[in-house]
């Protein structure tokens, strides 16, 4: 994983009521690495829904737990003078394994619904969001700059996994 990108497993508690899972606490120091959580997003997207790329360079960091159904996240290294440039890590990310995946803002990430179902998911970040100036460097889905380590080419979302 590019450095400050984790998966965090989350502990569900099922009984015959069902389940109660916490999802992030301020004590998780190997997964919160310091920050604080400041605001709670909830994002619902369409299946094969792409949003991507974009990135924060002013220190987000965002927090994904997928609620229902299924996304791939994928993060994207390419600052010049970085040891991992052109690295491209991806997390399948789903309502039946519940992790919590950290993305440090400053690489280029983005998600895609996975399945026939919609995918809901909850996001935490550690700064507040202001609209009047936005945190967010956009780039489009289908950039061509932005390339798959594994096969040299333009990174494509819609590859098959097991191609």
């Amino acid at each position: 994983m590019l450095p400050g990108v984790k998966v965090y497993e989350i502990v569900k508690y099922v009984d015959e009521r069902g389940f109660f899972a916490e999802i992030i606490r301020q004590d998780w120091k190997g997964l919160l690495d310091g920050d604080s959580v400041v605001q709670a997003n909830l994002s619902l997207s369409y299946p094969v829904m792409i949003r991507a790329w974009h990135r924060h360079d002013r220190g987000q960091i965002d927090y994904f737990i997928v609620l229902r159904g299924s996304m791939k996240i994928c993060v994207y290294d390419d600052k010049p003078a970085s040891p991992t440039r052109g690295q491209l890590d991806e997390v399948i990310a789903s309502a039946e394994k519940l992790q919590v995946v950290r993305v440090p803002g400053h690489y280029w990430h983005g998600t895609k619904t996975l399945g026939n179902r919609p995918s809901l998911t909850v996001y935490c970040v550690n700064q507040l969001y202001d609209a009047k100036n936005p945190d967010e460097e956009r780039r489009a889905w289908n950039d061509p700059s932005i390339i798959d380590p594994k096969t040299s080419k333009p990174f494509d979302w819609n590859k098959p996994p097991h191609k």
